[in-house]
């Protein structure tokens, strides 16, 4: 992997990880508590919101967990052992890259 790979992959790793983080920054209110008092919402408009607030909480930590991903994938990148699996130490594929660049795993260790 050339100078001009691992830049084009720190540049779209770096998007993404903003990404997540403005979603997640987005859907803050979503994730808030939801009040108990039923005078004011009825008791299907609270079960609604909890169940609202339950995804919101499900969405975050799939999100927390990717850019866990790309944080790991960054770390790899300053330590020049991007692009390689963590397992077998093998090169990843270029597609499987473009496809997912916080890959940690190549192919064959991945299935």
């Amino acid at each position: 992997m050339d100078a001009a790979d691992i830049a084009r992959h720190r540049a779209r790793l770096t998007a993404l990880r903003a990404d997540l983080i403005a979603l997640s920054e987005g859907a803050a209110e979503d994730r808030k508590p939801v009040g108990l008092d039923q005078q004011s919402v009825g008791r299907l408009s609270r079960q609604d919101s909890l169940q609202v607030q339950a995804m919101a909480r499900a969405a975050e930590a799939r999100r927390a967990g990717e850019v866990r991903r790309i944080d790991a994938a960054i770390a790899r990148l300053d330590a020049g052992e991007y692009g390689y699996c963590v397992e077998c130490g093998e090169e990843i594929e270029h597609r499987r890259l473009g496809v997912d660049p916080a890959a940690p795993r190549c192919s064959a260790c991945a299935s």
